[in-house]
């Protein structure tokens, strides 16, 4: 109480004044407990929660007991607030995980129909890329650590767009229009890979550091804190995603990749090297596979298998959203990862995963094209 009166910072009072009402909860005087229950009301924090329902179990007045309640549904109807909050941007930054993940696959299978089940491993190479600039840095530039960042990107994009590339000229010009031979080849070529990182950087996980700039979070609410790198990952996933809308839609690269698969024999007539487009086409879903890599290793661990956990929940992104339509690709990535976390929160996450699957099985029953279907004549 002394250094409550002689203090004039508002934020170390208010925190004086819980400390003072936290110490009155256990006074004698029935007045002064009833005071510190109305006043600890005020403080929206689990700890708060957890010291009245303490509290609760010893108190024998009435009138305390009936302020203790009424502190305690404030508080809960404050954290419920946060926990929604926090579900929902916990959806949103899973979504945009899948949708990065699913941009790579909208144009390997959605594009150009190669079922490319080593997909996730190309993803897995870019976050290994990551992790080698992370250690260059760190041997060579240990001043410049917080920009290892800014390279890891581009060099993630090229590390795997470049075995995109060997495997589009080596194995899959081959198999164009045998969508069954390709899943095999593909499903090969992702053990090969897996095995291959196991051999250099070995079987156990590797961990890759955020920079300072990502470390941390902004609090928004007691139970909330959004970490800077999930933000930062949701940031990455829509740039990305318009990058890669613009090279669709608007240059002479996205308009030749957009011919040769909707008609190449007339793009061939038309003078179009479509053996060429076809690499540069799987090489840019490789590549964006590989940007995936290197965001997925802001938020985890680095390992052989971390493709794995991610290669059927692209393929139903892309399914759902409609082969071949980038928007169908936001709207169901994103739907999706909202979905999954909050029905986490209400069934647990095992339960979760069987209702989504479920979700998307009848949704595609009733409409096997997606939610935005591609238009023809």
């Amino acid at each position: 109480e002394k250094a409550l009166a002689a203090e004039n910072n508002e934020t170390i009072r208010t925190q004086l004044e819980l400390a003072r009402a936290a110490a009155l909860l256990g006074s004698s005087d029935k007045d002064r407990r009833l005071e510190a229950a109305r006043a600890m009301g005020q403080s929206k924090t689990p700890e708060t929660k957890l010291l009245l329902n303490e509290r609760m179990k010893a108190e024998a007045d009435p009138a305390v007991k009936a302020q203790l309640e009424a502190s305690l549904r404030a508080i809960e109807g404050a954290l419920a607030w946060g926990d929604k909050l926090g579900a929902l941007f916990s959806g949103i930054s899973l979504g945009s995980i899948l949708l990065l993940v699913a941009l790579g696959l909208a144009i390997t299978y959605g594009l150009m129909g190669v079922i490319n089940m080593a997909h996730g491993e190309l993803m897995m190479i870019g976050a290994y890329a990551t992790y080698v600039v992370q250690n260059l840095f760190r041997a060579h530039l240990p001043g410049a650590f917080d920009y290892y960042v800014w390279l890891a990107v581009p060099v993630s994009f090229l590390a795997a767009a470049l075995v995109g590339a060997l495997m589009e000229r080596s194995v899959i010009r081959w198999l164009y229009g045998r969508p069954l031979e390709t899943l095999l080849a593909t499903w090969g070529i992702s053990l090969v890979l897996i095995q291959t990182m196991r051999t250099l950087f070995g079987a156990q996980n590797v961990p890759v550091e955020n920079p300072s700039w990502l470390s941390g979070g902004v609090a928004v609410a007691s139970n909330l804190t959004l970490p800077f790198n999930r933000i930062a990952i949701i940031g990455f996933a829509f740039l990305v995603l318009g990058g890669v809308a613009l090279l669709i839609a608007r240059t002479r690269l996205g308009l030749f990749v957009r011919g040769v698969t909707q008609n190449r024999r007339m793009a061939a007539c038309m003078g179009v090297n479509t053996a060429r487009i076809d690499t540069y086409a799987f090489s840019l879903g490789a590549g964006i596979a590989g940007l995936a890599g290197c965001a997925l290793s802001q938020v985890g661990n680095v390992g052989p298998d971390l493709g794995q956990s991610y290669i059927v929940d692209s393929f139903m992104v892309v399914v759902l959203g409609g082969v071949g339509q980038l928007a169908g690709t936001v709207v169901a990535g994103l739907g999706l990862g909202v979905l999954n976390k909050l029905l986490e929160g209400w069934a647990g996450a095992v339960l979760a995963k069987i209702m989504v699957l479920v979700v998307i099985v009848v949704f595609i029953q009733k409409r096997p094209q997606g939610l935005f279907a591609m238009k023809g004549r």
